[in-house]
């Protein structure tokens, strides 16, 4: 009995070990030309061959090199770039309350970033807002994720330099005045109410507006690097946070010039060699796309600096290097949602405008309406980023992209306008609401004399600069 019992074992073995041999027969390897067209989705930056156990299953490292360095250079457009851009552009007595600012939030920003924030921004959920799937990290690591050929973690670290310059780009409207307590508490808010279902909504899987990358969005909008996600939801809610703070003590009865042009510039070149990983990084691989974004960039900011000095030498007889600044940081705002969608001569449209609208803004609707933006925010990001997205719509080719060729019967025109009013609601009536809470918490303004002495000494117990 026992022979036979062993017998069928040794039968029944082989029928198994036949039938895994024969599935393995099957399956097999992958062919040659499956293996050929993997490496081709990943020179092209495309999707990997589904279905196939590819033998270069890792992320490339080409993309990663790529991200990995544009992710240090948004980071270099932060601290140091806009760090020193704002820094120069305050009173002496004020400029290391820029700096800690700037610093603070990257921090700050970090930690929501790792606790919740990227989850909330680039998991799955609804049309809004992610889910909790990444909170702490869970799950993000070296494999890809993001894109098909990019660690999943390196990704993460790319968007988190977005999250953390844009709110720092509101500091620039609160300058001087807003206690580093109600700004920190502000920001957190904000980056929850404001930041991370925008940043879903425009680049998310299951976004609203993300036109691209959901077949399903409601609104089929284009955004390459962030006109609407950092420009638009930074500069609208800088405007309404300087109307809630009020002017600076003397504001329109004494001036109040930047106290270095020289960091002032060496801020903006730092933003503009940051920029291009801000833009061309946004492809997520060092391919066409991203040779694209790079060039137009790049003609974008030149025209932009030259057109606005230029409009300032016609208006004011005189060239300023704060005109050539703001004109360059204007060009990188407005070509940001357009980057990666225009032609060169797009491009150099774009740098045009960009020095003209946001010029018009900052040098008279400021006088007009008499607002404090301290240091044009509103007029720079807001405006800009508000043109770059409309421009977008009429200028994107699909020669440029042939993605777009998926929009094929959209109106990429009326999609930016209506990507650009549900930016404008939310980050308006938001940061209304948060600033008004914040005020009632912890109060958001320093008092006079702390004003009158300066921040620095006042709320950070330092001094930028010694002696006469």
């Amino acid at each position: 009995m026992k022979r036979i019992y062993l017998l069928a074992m040794v039968v029944l073995a082989g029928l198994v070990g036949a039938g895994v041999a024969v599935r393995a027969a099957e399956e097999g390897p992958p062919s040659l030309e499956e293996r050929v067209a993997d490496l081709e989705a990943y020179l092209n930056n495309g999707a990997r061959v589904e279905g196939v156990a590819s033998k270069v299953a890792v992320p490339g490292p080409g993309h990663n090199a790529w991200l990995m360095t544009s992710t240090a250079l948004v980071l270099f457009m932060t601290l140091p770039g806009l760090a020193l851009f704002y820094g120069g552009l305050v009173r002496r007595k004020n400029v290391l309350s820029v700096l800690a600012q700037c610093m603070g939030i990257a921090g700050l920003v970090t930690i929501l970033w790792w606790l919740c924030g990227y989850s909330l921004a680039f998991s799955g959920g609804s049309a809004v807002l992610g889910n909790l799937d990444y909170a702490l990290f869970r799950g993000v690591d070296s494999r890809p994720g993001g894109g098909p050929w990019v660690s999943h973690n390196v990704f993460a670290m790319f968007q988190l330099m977005f999250a953390i310059i844009t709110p720092a780009l509101m500091v620039g409207a609160i300058a001087e005045r807003m206690k580093y307590s109600a700004l920190l508490l502000f920001v957190t808010l904000w980056m929850f109410v404001v930041y991370f279902p925008l940043a879903h909504m425009v680049w998310g899987g299951s976004g609203l507006m993300n036109g691209l990358g959901n077949p399903e969005a409601a609104i089929k909008a284009l955004d390459f690097a962030g006109g609407t996600v950092v420009h638009m939801s930074s500069g609208w809610s800088a405007l309404v946070l300087c109307l809630i703070l009020g002017r600076r003590l003397g504001f329109g009865r004494e001036p109040m010039p930047p106290h270095s042009m020289v960091l002032c510039m060496v801020g903006t070149g730092m933003l503009w060699v940051g920029w291009y990983g801000f833009n061309a990084g946004s492809a997520l691989a060092a391919d066409g796309i991203a040779a694209n974004a790079f060039t137009t960039t790049t003609l974008a900011a030149a025209v932009a600096g030259f057109v606005w000095a230029m409009a300032e030498y016609v208006v004011k007889g005189k060239p300023s290097i704060l005109g050539f600044c703001s004109g360059i940081v204007a060009g990188l705002v407005v070509i940001t949602p357009a980057c990666g969608f225009v032609l060169p001569s797009g491009a150099v449209a774009i740098g045009i405008a960009a020095g003209l609208v946001p010029f018009v803004a900052c040098y008279k609707l400021k006088g007009w309406l008499g607002y404090d933006d301290a240091l044009d925010t509103f007029g720079v990001h807001a405006v800009g980023g508000t043109l770059g997205a409309l421009l977008t719509g009429v200028l994107a080719s699909e020669s440029a992209n042939p993605a777009l060729a998926s929009l094929a019967g959209a109106t990429l025109w009326w999609e930016q306008v209506k990507a650009v009013l549900v930016t404008m609601v939310l980050a308006v009536v938001a940061t209304a609401v948060l600033a008004h809470l914040v005020k009632a918490m912890v109060g958001l303004r320093v008092d006079q004399e702390v004003e009158t002495i300066g921040l620095d000494l006042s709320e950070h117990g330092e001094e930028g600069y010694h002696g006469a």
